[in-house]
């Protein structure tokens, strides 16, 4: 089966570092993986988060697109409900001119944060916010006819159907969801492109990458009690962990993290891409070390030849 691999980016701080940091990270990563072959950079957008830098992707993907060449840069995604559509697409209309053919506008529909700092985006705090993504997405479509591409990004049924619907390029967040096969499965042959979004992290052992993913399981596993904070060391990661008294492994729980060396990381990778009939996958991972950030997409991209 023949992939396209790109890469899906979350912006991670590491403990003691800070969101400058971890924005040129972005930036230092998309030049790997532009000269590694990737084809898409897309960058997500997260509010409120100790976590996670980005809560822009259109101010990122400017300074990502001016430092690259070949890989197509876009968002992942933008959370169409904050927003007015006519400037979303002005924001994205502006960045296609300035880099034509390269410009992905990928749309979300989730929050991407607490209820507490999704309330504080809304404008007019005096209602509750409609829910009426569909009225604001067709509103979108009508304002980019041409560039730049617009594709729909999701975790359950909903945008799935709209993207069959519309006629729409559709990527399924397996990372946040390992059940979406059967969300997926009755729409395949009416998407114009599915792709998936998979959790992997590669290293020169199993262990080792293993290890690596200890940071990200304690990360999320405090985010899910309520509790942001940067990126932890793997060390005290692991010892967060150990004391929790459950297998490493199982958390957090109903998240799948693909880890290994490159050959096993390429198995894995493949199988999930066939099970969702996948003809792209963007990979995702959050490490505390830079380094060994880029090590792992270098392997991916070796072991995919």
């Amino acid at each position: 089966m023949s992939l396209r691999l790109s890469v899906l980016d979350q912006s991670p701080i590491p403990e003691g570092s800070n969101a400058g940091t971890a924005l040129h990270n972005s930036i230092d990563l998309a030049k790997l993986t532009d000269s590694l072959g990737y084809h898409r950079y897309w960058v997500a957008e997260h509010h409120g988060s100790k976590a996670l830098a980005c809560c822009s992707p259109e101010v990122l993907i400017g300074p990502i697109a001016a430092a690259t060449r070949n890989i197509r840069v876009g968002s992942g995604g933008v959370m169409l409900p904050h927003y007015s559509p006519l400037k979303v697409a002005e924001n994205f209309r502006m960045l296609a001119g300035l880099y034509p053919g390269r410009i992905d506008l990928g749309i979300g529909r989730a929050a991407g944060t607490s209820p507490k700092v999704a309330f504080a985006l809304q404008r007019d705090k005096r209602l509750a916010m409609p829910d009426d993504f569909r009225d604001q997405l067709d509103e979108l479509r009508s304002l980019l006819p041409d560039e730049p591409e617009i594709s729909l990004l999701g975790s359950s049924g909903d945008s799935v159907v709209w993207a069959s619907e519309l006629g729409l390029p559709y990527v399924f967040a397996d990372f946040i969801n390992p059940n979406g096969v059967e969300i997926v499965q009755p729409f395949k042959r009416s998407l114009t492109r599915m792709s998936v979004a998979v959790w992997a992290i590669c290293a020169d052992t199993d262990e080792e990458a293993f290890r690596l993913a200890l940071s990200a399981r304690m990360m999320m596993t405090m985010l899910f009690r309520g509790h942001s904070i940067q990126v932890p060391a793997v060390e005290r990661a692991e010892e967060f962990l150990k004391a929790e008294g459950t297998p490493l492994n199982m958390l957090p729980s109903g998240r799948r993290i693909i880890t290994g060396t490159p050959q096993k990381v390429r198995a894995s990778v493949q199988a999930v891409a066939e099970s969702y009939g996948a003809e792209e996958v963007f990979l995702v991972n959050i490490l505390y070390d830079h380094a060994a950030r880029r090590r792992s997409y270098e392997l991916i991209a070796e072991a995919f030849a």
